[in-house]
């Protein structure tokens, strides 16, 4: 019997849709109270789940984590914005270049494996893509929206590549998940 693979495979699809709805919880937390100006900055830890699943299943995983998370925390949102098509494939390629790196370019898994996961992810995904999206759909400056991005992105990555490497080292979640690794 072949063993399946992706989200066809029940505990992979289960894990992602937790993360999916941690996800959720963290953006609609963070759209609601952590924003300033209307909404358009705000400090959010919504892509760290959609990293881990990247890093945990792989870059089809990530993306559609990536891509439900950001649907569907939009709906549930009190904020005033249309949905973005660009911010939503900004979401998907957040979680698509973390399971990128993490399976297919550095396939040692360890710390700097999460590191370079996190800062790709979000080099590509938060400040390339989902930034663009901000400009294209809500009109605001793209030199004052990368001001903005870069420093806090920079504190993000690290608090959230420091985060995935404590939650890998978790013995319970290395078994659960079946994650193998040399953060022990």
């Amino acid at each position: 019997m072949q063993k399946k693979k992706g989200l066809r495979n029940v505990r992979v699809l289960a894990t992602a849709a937790m993360l999916g709805a941690l996800s959720v919880v963290i953006g609609i937390f963070c759209k609601n109270f952590l924003n300033f100006g209307n909404g358009l900055f705000r400090v959010t830890f919504e892509n760290f789940p959609i990293i881990l699943s990247g890093i945990l299943f792989g870059p089809a995983v990530g993306a559609t984590v990536g891509i439900v998370s950001d649907m569907v925390s939009y709906f549930l949102s009190t904020q005033s914005f249309a949905i973005s098509p660009i911010v939503t494939l900004g979401a998907a390629l957040v979680g698509a270049i973390s399971g990128i790196v993490s399976n297919y370019i550095i396939k040692k898994k360890g710390t700097a494996q999460v590191i370079i996961s996190v800062i790709a992810a979000h080099l590509v995904g938060s400040l390339a893509i989902k930034t663009f999206g901000i400009y294209a759909y809500y009109n605001i400056s793209y030199g004052m929206m990368l001001l903005y991005r870069l420093p806090t992105y920079t504190v993000i990555a690290a608090l959230e590549s420091s985060a995935i490497c404590l939650i890998l080292k978790h013995k319970a979640f290395r078994k659960y998940t079946r994650y193998q690794n040399e953060l022990q």
